[in-house]
């Protein structure tokens, strides 16, 4: 490359005038080039609500607690929801244990400091977790949030709207009602200007369309399963075969979009313009907490409790489509939490007992499978050419992935991990049981 006065000397005399526009450019270029990634992660699954973050983010690959972190901040009650991060601010929803007090918090991505903590709703008698239920919360569903706006589910217990410049809360619903039986899970997702809530207890099971501006009701379309399929040997009381707590999947298919949502006993394709119904594929798993991916013209989705099978699903199709659009399935050692990852033609799962698989996604062939320590209900994130697992005892594995697995690091924080991470520029900020971490 020359240099700029090589340049002067090798440019014939009547371009001369143009060389500060030229550098002006380079100038321009060259700052574009370097500006650091934008910090967006409007899902709890990121830009596309599939784990995967940017290639070009330059992410941490070792921590602890005193290396890399560059805030840590407590944060009151117990929820697994996931933080959402739009530029400067990292927002998440708490609650307390018995479920009474739900809470909004935006904290500074630069800082740490906490910018806002507001009681968004009370509950007087809020149903009960269940007993044996450590594995859920009163504040599951993860926010999603858009330019000036944050919107904060806690499934039948209220949803709400918030100004992220002013704080102010522009509209709620409480309306919008199930019986989750062990809590919501379900969050919510964008469309346009629609907010989309999926509602799937043991008494209803819905879905719904609201304007972000106003919070009114814009489409509502009840599941169309047929219940009374299950298996014989399942002592599990009918109505609790009803419930689901996956988050459905925005894609698209031959140019229109398309909402793809995993429910109990069946996983729909709904036009999320107006929530018409397009087809599903009945099953006889439920408690499905696990969110679809799409990919290769399939989407592959999570049959659910009790014992989950990976079902890779043709796109398109009328109707009932069990029999005519199911490529293939996979039934050993199948999450039913952490959500799969899509890289390439590989598909990766992590199961709660930490085994990681490699399957082809076009055939559903085992690439290879490998135990990761420890157990794990966060969803794997890929990002800047890493793999990373974060579990429930603090472990954090980061992996090089494809036809051979590579392992980088094992790290280690004080607590574990419920919640998914998100990525914010070239940091990582991680929900713990009790802590929000940003690491870089």
């Amino acid at each position: 490359m020359y240099s700029a006065e090589a340049l002067v000397m090798k440019t014939p005399s009547r371009f001369k005038a143009l060389l500060p526009f030229v550098a002006l450019l380079a100038a321009i270029t060259a700052t574009v080039q370097a500006a650091p990634p934008e910090a967006r992660w409007p899902d709890f699954r990121g830009p596309r609500g599939d784990g995967r973050g940017p290639a070009e983010v330059h992410l941490p690959v070792t921590w602890s607690e005193t290396q890399h972190v560059r805030w840590k901040v407590p944060i009151h009650g117990r929820a697994w929801s996931s933080p959402v991060v739009w530029g400067n601010q990292v927002w998440l929803t708490t609650a307390t244990e018995d479920g009474k007090r739900m809470s909004a918090l935006c904290v500074d991505r630069a800082t740490g400091r906490i910018l806002l903590d507001r009681e968004v709703f009370s509950n007087a008698d809020p149903e009960p977790l269940g007993l044996g239920q450590e594995g859920n919360t009163y504040a599951s569903p993860s926010p999603v949030i858009e330019a000036g706006r944050v919107y904060l589910h806690f499934g039948t217990y209220g949803t709400a709207c918030l100004d992220t410049h002013t704080f102010a809360t522009l509209w709620q619903r409480r309306d919008l009602n199930c019986t989750h039986s062990v809590g919501p899970g379900s969050s919510p997702v964008l469309f346009r200007d629609r907010l989309i809530l999926t509602l799937d207890g043991t008494d209803h099971q819905y879905l719904v369309a609201l304007d972000t501006k106003t919070g009114k009701t814009l489409w509502k379309t009840d599941r169309s399963a047929n219940w009374t399929v299950g298996d014989p040997r399942d002592r599990t009381p009918q109505h609790e075969q009803k419930k689901a707590f996956s988050t459905p999947l925005l894609t698209e298919w031959q140019g229109r979009p398309l909402l793809i949502s995993s429910g109990a006993k069946a996983t729909y394709a709904y036009d999320p313009t107006n929530g018409r119904e397009l087809w599903k594929v009945a099953y006889k798993g439920f408690s499905n907490g696990s969110r679809p991916v799409a990919g290769h013209g399939m989407a592959f989705i999570n049959t659910g409790y009790h014992r989950a099978e990976l079902w890779a699903v043709k796109l398109g199709g009328q109707g009932d489509v069990t029999r005519s659009h199911v490529a293939w399935s996979y039934t050993r050692n199948v999450p039913l939490n952490p959500s799969p990852v899509l890289i390439g033609d590989h598909l990766y799962l992590l199961n709660h007992g930490g085994i990681l698989t490699c399957l082809d996604a076009k055939t559903g062939v085992e690439v290879w499978k490998e135990r990761l320590p420890g157990t794990y209900t966060a969803s794997p994130l890929y990002a800047g050419g890493y793999f990373y697992c974060f579990g429930e005892r603090g472990q954090a594995a980061v992996l090089k992935p494809g036809p051979q697995l590579q392992k980088v690091a094992e790290n280690q924080l004080g607590e574990g991990c419920m919640a998914s991470p998100a990525v914010a520029g070239d940091s990582l900020v991680i929900r713990t049981r009790t802590h929000l971490y940003c690491l870089n």
